[in-house]
């Protein structure tokens, strides 16, 4: 597709998502499935601006209409759960200016740099180690034989039961949880790297033989720069893969991070600030593929990196 038309039909992805986001929110017989009470009438336990299910409101009126006493008067509204688009880009804005009420809790800014460090370190660390073992595995039948075999066992084991031992050898604060990022990534990434290597093109390979090439210059001089844009390629994709065990990482241990501020959020029932720390999350990754693709594009620009 033309460039223009491209990045018209990359917006539009975000729009119909939007675009449904604000019907729901907007439009009341599409989905709002409670009452925002404007006045209690004559209904004891009714108070201004609190959300009750459709049926009890329209039970209650029929009930003080019978009695001849004065109605309870409201409006559609959608559950706490579900804020509108307008209230959850004030949250953005207010989460960053406004001075957090209780002194428990932390800015958001604070929260996002607590977790943006537990990504990096923990997908460094599985980066500087997977990524060789998978270019050894890749390439010779010994260290594929050595390593794979446990590694397809070990990946197949979910992280986050390795919660309780991390905080038993690593204790409670930001270690435990750089480990879980680790081992959510690191077996996955050695089997990737391993696969990428694999498809290198054989050609390659016979005519290094051919030239006479060590098997030590094999691997520098022809298989790592051979593979490096899949390579980096990969590498953007596990990244992502990393995001997600974030979650779960953070619940370990000390609570800190955009979890410890998402639950704490979601306690008060501040559920506007609950979505703007999740998509804040969705703009931090996006924004760093997007920022390492163009990265890509520069360092491999005979190879068209998405």
């Amino acid at each position: 597709m033309p460039h223009r038309v491209r990045l018209l039909v990359s917006l539009l992805s975000f729009a119909l998502p939007i675009g449904i986001w604000c019907l729901v929110s907007y439009v009341p017989f599409i989905w709002h499935p409670e009452v925002k009470i404007s006045s209690p009438g004559s209904v004891s336990y009714f108070r201004p601006n609190m959300l009750v299910d459709k049926k009890v409101f329209q039970l209650e009126s029929l009930k003080a209409k019978k009695a001849g006493k004065a109605l309870p008067e409201g409006r559609p509204a959608n559950p706490v759960y579900l804020p509108a688009p307008h209230q959850v880009a004030r949250a953005f804005y207010t989460a960053f200016t406004t001075e957090p009420v209780r002194r428990s809790e932390k800015w958001l800014h604070e929260s996002l740099w607590s977790s943006l460090q537990v990504i990096f370190w923990g997908f460094v660390l599985s980066s500087v180690i997977g990524i060789p073992l998978g270019i050894l595995a890749g390439t010779y039948d010994f260290f594929s034989r050595l390593f794979e075999p446990f590694i397809e066992f070990f990946r197949y084991l979910p992280a986050p039961a390795f919660g309780a031992l991390a905080v038993a050898i690593l204790g409670i604060y930001q270690a435990p949880k750089i480990a879980i990022i680790f081992i959510g990534t690191f077996f996955q990434q050695v089997l990737v790297v391993a696969n990428t290597t694999r498809k290198l093109d054989p050609a390659l390979l016979e005519a290094g033989q051919t030239l006479g090439t060590t098997p030590r210059s094999l691997l520098f001089r022809i298989v790592i720069p051979g593979i490096l844009p899949d390579l980096y390629r990969d590498t953007r994709i596990l990244l992502g893969w990393a995001w997600t065990y974030l979650i779960v990482a953070e619940l370990i241990g000390t609570s800190s991070g955009i979890t410890w501020f998402i639950t704490q959020q979601a306690r008060y029932k501040n559920f506007d600030n609950v979505f703007a720390a999740i998509i804040m999350i969705g703009i931090l990754g996006l924004t760093t593929d997007l920022i390492l693709a163009r990265i890509g594009r520069r360092l491999f620009p005979w190879k068209k990196v998405q």
